[in-house]
């Protein structure tokens, strides 16, 4: 959430960074009724003074013999005054709430305004691969080799869905073993949190109220339940109202989840089998930083995300996200993207972002720095890594003439030392 101080203060600049993100944002109504809420509150103040200095002035009056009545009718309607202007307050303060939950994060300076059309490739690694055979897409191979049943999966469950068979799971587990490894050796803590949510917990996110409708719900359940789609809505949750010690900051967590997404489907043609589904695996970072801890975090997290890939020997991009390519809540982004070879294209693996205070603001995240002072922290997500595009790049990138694939060296021991997974006999 932004500061509304900052609105206040700063409408203008408010107005020209939301604009990078595409958000046409007009401050005047949340001045308006700012200035109109000030109002009010030096009017309830007032009158609660005059009310404490008129009753104090009861007992004189009596010792006078003065008839009090006068003022405990002042008084009364002191009280209904306040009591009515108070009910304004809170209604005002809801709508001021309600102006400003809906805004977007502000964009770090250094992005560049605009959607995706702008985002900027900052790193490569290895070559795009050139076959010297014919090449097979992932769903061609994981079907030769028994890795994944498509048909199965559609009986059971429906279209945007898939079961890891045989190999197939023991490889998505390797890969998922790799990713867990690598975040316990870099000190982080690992969680397995509950799946289904409640609603503050996507509030703090800052997926609710206004992508409400992206994540599926529990019917019939109150108070309402989702279930998680990022295990970053868990994670970010975690030390929601509560006041940290700088002494405990970085805090590092990571957590295996699977991912429940509505916008699964037939996307577009080409992202068929495991490019977009309704559930995928990932493994997901997040941290708790101070202001001034938040930009080495956020460059410790993406050269991880690099760390793993490279790991893999798969070939992979960095792109910077234009402002306006950055999710709602997120004021920087860097997508990591490998390479797909049967599409020809880069698809994200993980996006890590920096979410500055705004989570921390709509969830009360806050920790006393070294003076003693309360600020709210600096949370920042990271996938590390989501497989159901890793597993697909992997598939395509070290496929064979013949249809086997080789399994990088890192995940053998995984995989009980298997080097290689040979088509299977029909």
């Amino acid at each position: 959430m932004i500061d509304i101080k900052l609105i206040l203060e700063k409408p203008d600049y408010v107005k020209a960074a939301l604009a990078k993100k595409l958000w046409d944002f007009d401050p005047e109504p949340i001045i308006a009724l700012s200035k109109k809420r000030l109002e009010l509150l030096q009017k309830v103040e007032a009158n609660k003074a005059e009310q404490n200095k008129l009753s104090a002035s009861v007992p004189q009056l009596k010792k006078e013999g003065k008839d009090p009545r006068p003022v405990f009718e002042q008084v009364k309607a002191l009280a209904a005054s306040v009591k009515e202007d108070a009910a304004e307050l809170e209604r005002i303060e809801a709508e001021l709430k309600s102006l400003i939950e809906v805004l977007p994060n502000i964009p770090d300076d250094d992005l560049l305004p605009g959607g995706k059309e702008n985002n900027t490739p900052i790193y490569h690694f290895g070559e795009e691969q050139k076959f010297s055979f014919t090449p097979r897409d992932h769903v061609t191979l994981c079907e030769m080799c028994g890795l994944i049943d498509y048909k199965r999966a559609a009986k059971i469950s429906g279209t945007g869905t898939w079961i890891y068979t045989n190999l197939g799971a023991r490889l998505e587990w390797a890969l998922l073993n790799y990713f867990m490894e690598a975040h316990l050796a870099d000190g982080y803590e690992m969680i397995l949190p509950p799946h289904i949510l409640n609603y503050e917990s996507g509030y703090t996110a800052g997926q609710f109220p206004k992508f409400a409708e992206d994540v599926f719900w529990l019917e019939g359940v109150e108070p309402r339940k989702f279930i998680l789609p990022t295990a970053e809505t868990a994670l970010v949750n975690l030390h929601r109202n509560e006041v940290l010690s700088y002494t405990e900051l970085p805090k590092k967590y990571f957590a295996y989840t699977p991912c429940y997404r509505k916008e699964a489907g037939s996307y577009r043609t080409e992202e068929r089998g495991m490019i977009r589904g309704y559930q995928f695996n990932k493994v997901e970072m997040v941290q708790y930083t101070t202001e001034e801890g938040s930009d080495a975090a956020f460059d410790e997290m993406y050269h991880k995300a690099q760390k793993l890939l490279e790991g893999l020997s798969l070939t992979y991009q960095v792109d910077k996200l234009a402002a306006g390519d950055c999710s709602h809540s997120m004021a920087r982004t860097y997508d990591i993207e490998v390479y797909i070879p049967s599409m020809g294209i880069y698809k994200e693996v993980s996006s890590v972002s920096n979410a500055r205070d705004y989570q921390a603001r709509r969830g009360m995240i806050r920790y006393k720095d070294e003076n003693g002072k309360t600020k709210f922290a600096h949370t920042l997500n990271g996938s590390g890594l989501a497989t159901s595009r890793v597993f697909p790049a992997l598939v395509e990138q070290n496929q064979l003439e013949d249809g086997s694939i080789v399994i990088p060296e890192a995940l053998r021991k995984w995989m009980g030392g298997l080097e290689v997974i040979h088509p299977v006999k029909k």
